[in-house]
């Protein structure tokens, strides 16, 4: 299984600089999609946890955190990716790589999964409530990735 720095450094080789906020929302679809597209097997372990900008990976947000401008991450090899996961990540890039960063927060806001993970909290209380593979893979599984990004 790959893990999120792995697919953290693909995402950096194709969009950079990049913000914290874009590749944290694009490795949460990258998740997302891999998990629909593949019968609920998660791309990488990581948990995503529910922020008040919506999904974060704590672990790569560790990372990066004190970047402005996303260049370069110390973790993870893209080469470690399998043909199929490149694939996933590619096919999420190409429909999510161009959003801006109040758009991918947007969105994920109107999303079941984070909505879900945040239910009973203020909109600017903090959190590290999960957002789980299970809710994930559940709103995702009967999308089509071309009708969620209109």
């Amino acid at each position: 299984m790959a893990s999120v720095f792995d697919v953290a450094q693909y995402i950096l080789q194709r969009i950079n600089p990049i913000s914290g906020i874009k590749l944290q929302k694009l490795v949460y679809y990258c998740q997302a999609w891999h998990l629909a597209w593949n019968e609920g097997r998660p791309l990488f372990d990581d948990r995503i946890e529910a922020w008040i900008n919506g999904p974060v990976v704590r672990n790569l947000y560790n990372l990066h955190r004190r970047q402005t401008k996303i260049y370069s991450l110390p973790e993870g090899n893209a080469d470690r990716l399998t043909a199929a996961q490149k694939e996933s990540i590619q096919k999420v890039l190409d429909n999510y790589g161009n959003k801006e960063d109040t758009w991918l927060i947007l969105r994920s806001h109107q999303e079941a999964p984070w909505k879900d993970a945040r239910r009973g909290l203020s909109p600017l209380e903090a959190s590290t409530n999960e957002v789980s593979i299970e809710s994930i893979h559940s709103f995702y599984k009967n999308k089509n990735i071309e009708n969620c990004v209109k």
